[in-house]
Parts: C-alpha cells; structure tokens; sequence
C-alpha cells in the first residue's frame, strides 16, 4: 500500500466502520504472514497456510482500495 493510500485510511478509520473493519483484518493478515516469513523452514501445510493468506491478504487490500475509490469519487463531486 502506498503511503498516500496508508495515510488516507488513518484519517477515514474513526468515519467508516466498514473501512476500519477491512483495515484492521489486513493487519491482521500482515501480521499472520510475518511470522510465517519469520521461520527459516515451513512445513508443507504451513506453507499452504501461508499462501492461504497471501490470497486473503490480497484480497482484503482490492476490499480496501475500494472504499478508498468510493470516498475519493465522493469527495469529488
């Protein structure tokens, strides 16, 4: 995330339930991912695990632009 797009979200989390909801599981995804790339050896179901992830991650960050699309299209009209 860019930190333009990282800074928009701080100021809109304490406005948008459903952006600090999304905002809050990619962290929490973030954080998952660390530990697994913490390791220096994954079994094969941790690293499915971590691709798991990877995909949920990806997933919650097209969630996230999203909103910010929608307040950004708002703020312009």
């Amino acid at each position: 995330m860019e930190r333009r797009e990282e800074e928009l979200i701080q100021q809109l989390l304490a406005y948008d339930e459903e952006l600090k909801a999304l905002y809050l599981e990619h962290q929490g995804l973030k954080q998952k991912l660390e530990t697994f790339r913490n390791k220096l050896y994954l079994t094969p179901q941790e690293e499915l695990e971590k691709k798991r992830i990877q995909k949920l991650k990806l997933a919650s960050k097209d969630r996230l632009m999203e909103v910010l699309h929608r307040h950004r299209s708002a703020a312009a009209h």
